[in-house]
């Protein structure tokens, strides 16, 4: 253990583990199977890496993407750990200096797909290296209870018998109880040491709001994030095109990426957000797995993603480094029914599990209580807080109604008076008193709820069905999404139970989340800015992801610390000893130069390439 904290401050530049990461290497070095599930920008890669550093062998890594192989290789080899992929994309000669570096016993990770390592002859072509670990990253690709099954993965499973004398580990941010025993059992790990962190991220600020006018309220994030990068998530490919053009046409610096596009183009357009060139991507879920983009500072879906796990995936990617991010979501309950008509063709049990995920996540957008609770609570787990300070519902941007058990008496009475025979639309345009020609026609003027709730805008109203939805007083039924009313919803009527139903907030100022203050307590902000003008030039010039060179918690650590020697920059967090001898001449000539206020010449070439 005392080599791999040797390791992680010569390679990273840490100092400590983060939460979890000291037991599952523990896992590793004792050669015992494991399920690790940490949240995403938890440090999983670390648990292998760092011990694949120290002990003899190779370290075998599967992985999903070529991208995710890709950055996760170039990020290595960048802090100057010996590793390499074989894939698709590498031309013969490529993979057999690959081959070549194994044979010598100069690699210390191997990352390949799980197709490359279930073909015939795949191990007998490296020469039956010696094998340190396997790791299995993106584990709950096993499972078809996980939300992204892969059958390939399910063929993984030959590994235990193949090498029974090599611990397998399998990796992932988001699993449930029910997926982590399945991929033990998918992979036959014997006895394997389950380890589950917190699924909390408090450094995500949650904000879910209905969508009205998806344009606008998309607009009003990225104006709150002038200057940093972001993805923007649609359900469709047809939503992408207009999202992007509706951006590009109001002046913003956007890109497009989902599966309708050329290669070529979907590749550019991946690799400008990657280097920065474009501000944000907009998006289908295609995007994003293969991304280990540390410094995004947020994230936007215009719709509903399908399941909680595909959220807490995706919201995920923002704030990577730890820092301050935000996740707001836009949803309609037209996007449940764009949901189904997806799903329709799916196999009757992999259609059922994907409609139980549906419900979580809509109620999870209806819903009124903390986000960050919510989320937690789906994953079988609880905050250890009352405000978690870190979304909108604890932040105050929400706002409860004073007399939500009589609003919610009126709706569930019209829904009663309807016959539980009609949806949320025409029940709404009734509470709302409209003289719409449905409802004249209907007779459901003359009902005794009709106009009930004619005082506020129908919109509002709309909300509050859904609100109601979403607590489980009311469920949507059949094909059309028809109103009936619960045991809940009964009880309501009866006044044995109150629901929780949101007006729009107040204008009000905007409070900071706990992340934020923390983040940026001490940091020189104009020298982080100056820090982050240097890093764009020295990636550009290498040709790497800016966020390769630094994070943006580290260049904010050195701006609070402002080193003035090689000793001490090998003090900020995420300096090891390959990019101080890099890059330290280059950043402490810029705090220099702020320090004394100079004006910043340009960027000095790395050290070393």
């Amino acid at each position: 253990m005392n080599r791999i904290k040797a390791a992680l401050k010569k390679y990273w530049g840490y100092d400590e583990f983060l939460p979890l990461q000291e037991q599952a290497i523990g896992s590793v070095i004792a050669g015992r199977d494991s399920v690790v599930v940490m949240p995403t920008g938890g440090g999983k890669s670390i648990c292998f890496q760092a011990p694949a550093v120290t002990l003899p062998g190779l370290a075998i890594v599967i992985s999903p993407l070529i991208s995710l192989m890709k950055d996760q290789v170039d990020a290595l080899t960048e802090c100057g750990v010996p590793a390499a992929r074989l894939d698709s994309t590498r031309s013969a000669g490529e993979q057999n200096a690959v081959k070549a570096l194994i044979r010598k016993r100069e690699l210390k990770l191997l990352y390949i797909s799980p197709e490359r390592i279930v073909s015939p002859g795949f191990f007998e072509s490296l020469d039956k290296p010696a094998i340190s670990l396997i790791a299995v990253d993106e584990a709950h690709c096993v499972s078809m209870w996980g939300h992204d099954f892969r059958p390939e993965y399910r063929q993984l499973g030959f590994l235990k018998q193949t090498f029974p004398q090599v611990a397998i580990h399998a990796y992932t941010a988001t699993a449930t109880e029910r997926v982590r025993k399945d991929i033990a059992t998918q992979l036959r790990l014997d006895n394997p040491e389950v380890l589950v962190g917190s699924f909390d991220r408090p450094n995500l600020v949650y904000k879910v709001e209905r969508r009205r006018d998806g344009l606008n309220q998309v607009c009003a994030v990225l104006d709150r994030h002038q200057n940093e990068t972001g993805i923007i998530y649609c359900i469709r490919r047809a939503d992408v095109d207009e999202m992007c053009a509706a951006l590009a046409a109001r002046g913003y610096n956007v890109a497009p990426y989902h599966a309708g596009m050329e290669d070529e183009d979907r590749k550019r357009s991946q690799e400008a957000f990657i280097r920065e060139k474009v501000a944000t991507i907009v998006a289908t879920i295609a995007f994003g797995m293969g991304i280990d983009k540390s410094n995004v500072r947020y994230v936007i879906h215009t719709g509903m993603p399908k399941s909680l796990e595909h959220y807490q995936q995706q919201s995920g990617r923002a704030g990577r480094d730890g820092l301050e991010a935000e996740c707001s979501l836009f949803y309609s309950g037209a996007d449940y029914g764009v949901w189904k008509y997806i799903l329709r063709d799916s196999e009757p049990e992999a259609g059922k599990i994907a409609l139980a995920k549906l419900n979580d996540i809509y109620h999870y957008c209806a819903g009124v209580t903390c986000r960050h609770r919510a989320i937690l609570n789906y994953f079988g787990q609880d905050l250890d807080k009352d405000d978690c300070g870190a979304c909108d519902v604890c932040l105050g941007d929400l706002d409860c109604v004073e007399n939500p058990l009589e609003i919610g008496q009126k709706v569930i009475s019209c829904i009663l008076r309807l016959g539980e025979r009609f949806g949320a639309d025409h029940t709404t345009l009734v509470l709302s008193g409209s003289r719409d020609e449905r409802i004249l026609k209907k007779g459901h003027d003359a009902l005794s709820t009709y106009g009930l709730l004619s005082d506020f805008k129908r919109r509002v109203v709309r909300d509050w069905v859904e609100q109601l939805v979403a607590q489980g007083y009311v469920r949507k039924a059949g094909e059309f999404n028809v109103l009936n009313v619960t045991g809940k919803g009964r009880r309501l009527l009866e006044g044995t139970e109150t629901p929780r139903l949101l007006k729009p907030a107040e204008k009000k100022r905007r409070r900071i989340s706990r992340a934020a203050r923390d983040s940026w307590e001490g940091v020189d902000e104009n020298l982080f800015e100056a820090l982050r003008s240097l890093r764009r030039q020295i990636a550009d010039r290498k040709h790497v992801p800016a966020f390769h060179v630094f994070s943006d918690a580290t260049l904010r650590d050195m701006a609070r610390l402002k080193p003035a020697t090689p000793e001490g920059f090998l003090e900020v967090r995420g300096v090891g000893e390959m990019k101080c001898e890099q890059y330290s001449t280059a950043f402490l000539a810029a705090i220099r130069q702020h320090r004394d206020g100079e004006q910043p010449g340009p960027a000095p070439l790395p050290q070393t390439d």
